[in-house]
């Protein structure tokens, strides 16, 4: 079953209503799915290509902009490197020297580190309430997915020990029970599909019973290539909880499969509702 639909007015009919599936796991990526922390990684990391654009070319042009960004998104969910191998093909390709993928993505890593510490500084201080970093409605819907007896997992590319120090951080651990899976230090050979397949196995359920949320296409595709049902969360990179969708995901996501694309949680559970028998 695939809806491949943007998300329905608030008020309006679940677009899940008739279906025969029941959801019974839930795997949330986090980055951009449930933690705000690295809100704006993309603009970040445009920022670390930009010098090293072959010649001729600016991140100011709004076609090579879209075209980096395009092609940035569509690796989100798989480990930053292979974007970083990404951009390094693209500028040899016309003649650029740019760094080799391994320091591009320290450089990128940095920065992003930079922003995480001030913002997880900010949380520690008390200037800035916790949930001004959780998606907006995200902590509603896993206390109602959790009352429904949903077994819920994170599945991310971000470093597992990473994951876990900020879902503690945002105070999200508790609805996971230890089901928080991240990448390995060395990611040769990670892959998400490898991790939804293993719950599968675990578990002993069938696609059909999975759902997966996300803001990349990585777990979208998974998903439905195991059966299961796929919502794209297209959260806003600048304004957290504004009710709009990012272009450039909302445009991927339901291209990658997606049943049904939203902007954040905030409406999220009357939508889920049918397949929860309820």
């Amino acid at each position: 079953m695939n809806f491949n639909t943007t998300h329905p007015p608030f008020g309006s009919p679940s677009p899940f209503v008739g279906t025969q599936k029941r959801v019974s796991h839930a795997v949330f990526d986090f980055d951009g799915t449930l933690s705000w922390l690295r809100h704006g990684w993309p603009e970040m990391m445009l920022e670390t290509f930009a010098p090293h654009l072959p010649a001729g070319q600016d991140m100011q042009d709004p076609v090579i902009r879209e075209r980096l960004l395009h092609l940035i998104l569509a690796l989100n969910g798989k480990p930053t490197i292979q974007q970083m191998a990404m951009f390094y093909e693209y500028a040899c390709s016309q003649g650029a020297k740019p760094p080799e993928p391994e320091p591009l993505r320290a450089a990128f890593q940095a920065c992003l580190d930079g922003h995480i510490q001030a913002r997880t500084a900010r949380i520690s201080a008390g200037t800035v309430p916790v949930d001004a970093y959780v998606v907006a409605g995200a902590r509603s819907l896993l206390e109602h997915l959790s009352r429904c007896g949903v077994r819920l997992y994170v599945l991310s590319s971000t470093i597992e020990h990473r994951v876990r120090e900020e879902a503690a951080l945002l105070g999200l651990s508790a609805y996971f029970e230890g089901r928080i899976f991240g990448s390995p230090a060395d990611p040769t050979g990670y892959t998400k599909r490898a991790v939804f397949e293993r719950i599968l196995r675990e578990e002993g359920i069938s696609g059909g019973q999975l759902l997966a949320i996300g803001d990349g296409p990585v777990e979208i595709t998974d998903a439905k290539a195991l059966g299961g049902l796929a919502i794209a969360v297209c959260t806003d990179e600048a304004v957290n909880g504004s009710g709009i969708s990012d272009p450039f995901k909302h445009q991927q996501l339901l291209a990658a499969g997606a049943d049904l694309a939203i902007p954040d949680f905030k409406h999220a559970i009357p939508l889920l509702a049918p397949l929860l028998g309820r």
